[in-house]
Order: C-alpha cells, then sequence, then structure tokens
C-alpha cells in the first residue's frame, strides 16, 4: 500500500466520521471513522520514511574511478645461455 492507499483510507475515514449521519447498535461509525484515518497516517507516514531512508542510501552511494600507474621497466628477456663455444 502505498501514498495512495494512505490518503484512500483518511478520506475514507473522513467520509464515515463526518459525513454519515447513521445510527447503528451494533457500529459506532465515527470510530470507525477515525481508526482508518490514523490508519492512513500511520501508512503514510511509514511510506514517508521509508522514503527517505532510500534517498539516504541513494546519496551515499558514489562513484570512485581509480587510475593505477604502472612502472614499464621495459622488457624483459630470459637469461642467455652461454654460447661459446667449450674449451
Amino acid at each position: 500500500m502505498g501514498i495512495g492507499g494512505a490518503i484512500f483510507l483518511i478520506a475514507f475515514g473522513a467520509i464515515l466520521a463526518y459525513a454519515i449521519h447513521v445510527d447503528l447498535k451494533w457500529l459506532d461509525l465515527k470510530v470507525m471513522g477515525w481508526v482508518f484515518i490514523l490508519a492512513g497516517l500511520a501508512v503514510l507516514f511509514i511510506q514517508m520514511w521509508f522514503w527517505r531512508d532510500r534517498k539516504k542510501r541513494q546519496r551515499a552511494l558514489s562513484v570512485v574511478e581509480e587510475t593505477r600507474l604502472v612502472h614499464d621497466p621495459g622488457p624483459l628477456t630470459p637469461d642467455q645461455p652461454d654460447t661459446a663455444p667449450p674449451p
């Protein structure tokens, strides 16, 4: 459930709490409306907290470019055996 769902819960709760005037013996619509409003606010704050946390993590990530310098001593040649004729 995202921010849209939270806004829907708040609006639905406000309709139940303030706009509907029906007397039901087994259900108090004003209390139900306030429960929906509080649930919508809780979802809204949780969503905003997760967004804030995600933005912090995105800022913490950075690209680091590394340049390595290598000293090239020149071509390496293997040891050459003596080619002098035997005495």
